[in-house]
């Protein structure tokens, strides 16, 4: 599974796990909705580190976490 896959599936996972809509964690996260979206489909095939960032601390998570 290449590194795009798992960072859409485990965005997602740990979103669901949380309990959090997209639209709630993108503004956890400050980032926009249509790019989490984006991410979760795997549309965004490389978002910056700084929106990894964002997103993995809104998750409480590291960044490793997110993409492994």
């Amino acid at each position: 599974m290449s590194t795009n896959q798992n960072l859409a599936k485990n965005v997602k996972r740990l979103r669901e796990t949380k309990g959090l809509s997209q639209e709630k964690l993108a503004r956890l996260a400050d980032v926009a909705n249509n790019t989490l979206i984006k991410m979760e489909t795997g549309e965004n095939k490389n978002p910056t580190l700084e929106t990894l960032k964002k997103v993995a601390k809104a998750l409480e998570v590291s960044v490793n976490d997110l993409i492994k």
